[in-house]
């Protein structure tokens, strides 16, 4: 099969990372008989100091040509250190989400049996723990209008507004997840005092009935932020809106002791996006020292989701967890023992593919 892959790696230590997976990615290729082509594209801080666009219109082209998106990430100091900037790196995020119609950012939790240990979490309470938060993308307080300040900028103020379409699809995605696992969806909210929430509960309530193998719970956000650490094996997916989604799912990152670990995608009806959920990490650019594994099984979610090829997905998956049993790992992860390269470690995953 042939396959088109935009790149784009972004700031910081993304393209160290992304050019990890193209290592992987590659490897996958010749490992099951598949022709891939990359197209690489500029985004974040990157492509503002080249086009004074985060997210210029060629990079949406390249985009749009593509089958998926690999993406690293975005962020620079001398952004996110000047609040008064009128461009920022963060912007073509949103644009991006907004074009590509990527409505639904799917980001899993679990856990590696070799790194149990270093979660923060008690060995009892993380052992096992398995769960995907789909967080809506493109509405929410985030895209909402009106917002700015009054004359005197004395007074600041954000518009969260939600359509029952952009919920319903969400939710949709949320229960079919559940279908093809334990058959249990959580609806996040805070139902008892936002509009919004009360209109995300009353959908998911109506289209229940249409899942009805599917064990359906409501809780208010509040409370699924102390669940998280207090038991988070009771989840299985959890659906929510873009703010709520957007603290949940980092908090949920460190359950499995590195943020470095976790892949995410967001998906839309035609479009596919795949990243890590850690940010940029300038003070890392450059160094070789940045933990590629997060990308690495980005690419995996990509082989599943974009182009329905769970063998190649589960080779990835494989070779990942093989690394970390046998220690070839970033200093992130090390712990006193031999800390390899991030370009060490693609070499290594693309090696034993």
């Amino acid at each position: 099969m042939e396959m088109n892959i935009a790149l784009l790696p972004g700031d910081g230590i993304g393209p160290e990372v992304i050019a990890q997976a193209v290592k992987v990615v590659r490897a996958v290729g010749k490992k099951f008989g598949h022709t891939i082509n990359f197209e690489e594209a500029l985004v974040g801080a990157a492509a503002i100091d080249q086009t004074g666009n985060p997210y210029p219109d060629t990079t949406h082209e390249v985009c749009l040509r593509a089958g998926a998106v690999l993406f690293g990430a975005i962020g620079d100091p001398k952004y996110d250190n000047d609040p008064k900037a009128k461009v920022r790196p963060e912007q073509g995020l949103l644009e991006m989400r907004k074009k590509l119609g990527l409505f639904a950012n799917v980001r899993p939790t679990f856990t590696f049996p070799s790194l149990i240990h270093k979660s923060p979490l008690k060995l009892e309470r993380v052992e096992g723990v398995d769960f995907v938060f789909f967080r809506e993308l493109t509405g929410g307080i985030y895209f909402g209008e009106p917002r700015g300040r009054n004359e005197q900028g004395t007074k600041a103020f954000d518009t969260n507004v939600y359509t029952k379409e952009e919920i319903t699809r969400l939710a949709r995605m949320g229960f079919e997840a559940a279908q093809k696992r334990r058959k249990l969806l959580t609806c996040v909210d805070k139902a008892n005092v936002l509009a919004t929430s009360r209109l995300w509960r009353e959908t998911v309530q109506e289209l229940a009935p249409e899942y009805p193998d599917v064990k359906v719970e409501y809780e208010f956000v509040d409370a699924v932020a102390m669940r998280l650490i207090q038991w988070p094996k009771a989840y299985d997916v959890l659906i929510t809106e873009n703010l709520f989604g957007d603290i949940l799912t980092d908090e949920a990152s460190v359950i499995s002791g590195s943020m470095g670990l976790m892949p995410s995608a967001s998906v839309g009806t035609e479009n596919k996006l795949f990243e890590p959920i850690h940010g940029s990490y300038p003070q890392a650019a450059g160094k070789d020292i940045a933990n590629p594994l997060a990308t690495v099984l980005s690419a995996a979610m990509m082989f599943e989701y974009a182009f329905d090829m769970k063998a190649e997905a589960q080779a990835i998956s494989d070779v990942v967890n093989k690394s970390l049993a046998k220690g070839i790992v970033t200093e992130d992860i090390a712990e006193g023992s031999k800390a390899y390269k991030t370009s060490e470690v693609g070499d290594w995953l693309a090696e034993n593919l």
